[in-house]
């Protein structure tokens, strides 16, 4: 099985969805024959590049509720033990964080991405780590694995600018207007950092629909459209539709 997941380096629901998809994943039972991949996604792409407090950030956008959203993101996180230090988030433009992360997707894999991304996070949410900063970024990417020169060397250039911008505005073409989105085999889409047990819901059934549809075009060999695209609306607790 293979899961895309649309995200935001800056966006904390992101990072709360992270948390919550890999503790359903560990408690799936064929979770290590998932394939996790992260696309790019911008909630704003015009941001300047230049680092800002998120706090004064927040409030220009939000005005004096700005405080209180940071309140409820911070106890929700430290439910699923994340920490959240907004006093110390630096806000930037998330552009070269994403190439970076598709350098790291096509160089090293997957699994390199993955442990990429969770250190970003970390270090953006909780560390005041810049991520547009180009040391910072480098020393992030060998901290998780990767070769420290071919990393400076990819930061220092403009590589794989044009295929992000591309894949962020393909995003948009598909639908996606909200991070996290997670799609499942290209097909079955759920967005929002919904519950761990909404996602180990989800693992199950797209399992269960998956190898029913391979089942059923081995045995029809006509039947080359078994599985059509759609998005699934998940049930969350109380019998409402999952929502972002």
């Amino acid at each position: 099985m293979k899961v895309e997941i649309y995200s935001d380096i800056a966006c904390p629901w992101c990072y709360v969805g992270k948390t919550r998809f890999e503790r359903a994943l560990a408690a799936f039972p064929k979770g290590s024959s998932v394939e996790v991949v992260y696309r790019p996604f911008q909630l704003d792409p015009s941001a300047p590049q230049q680092a800002r407090p998120h706090r004064e950030v927040l409030a220009a956008k939000f005005g004096p509720q700005a405080a209180a959203m940071d309140e409820r993101i911070a106890a929700l996180g430290a439910e699923e033990g994340i920490s959240f230090d907004f006093d110390t988030v630096l806000e930037n433009n998330s552009l070269l964080a994403h190439r970076l992360l598709r350098f790291a997707l096509d160089e090293y894999g997957p699994e390199a991405q993955v442990r990429l991304k969770g250190r970003l996070m970390t270090a953006h949410f909780g560390e005041g780590m810049d991520i547009g900063d180009q040391e910072q970024l480098t020393e992030a990417a060998v901290t998780v694995g990767l070769d420290r020169d071919a990393v400076t060397a990819f930061l220092s250039g403009d590589a794989l600018h044009d295929e992000v911008v591309g894949e962020i505005d393909e995003a948009r073409q598909l639908g996606i207007t909200a991070v996290p989105t997670f799609v499942f085999e290209g097909q079955w889409a759920v967005q929002g950092g919904q519950e761990t047990s909404t996602f180990l819901r989800v693992l199950e059934q797209v399992a269960k629909d998956t190898a029913a549809a391979a089942s059923a075009a081995a045995d029809t060999a006509t039947d080359a459209g078994a599985c059509a695209d759609g998005v699934c609306e998940v049930p969350a607790a109380g019998g409402k539709a999952a929502a972002g």
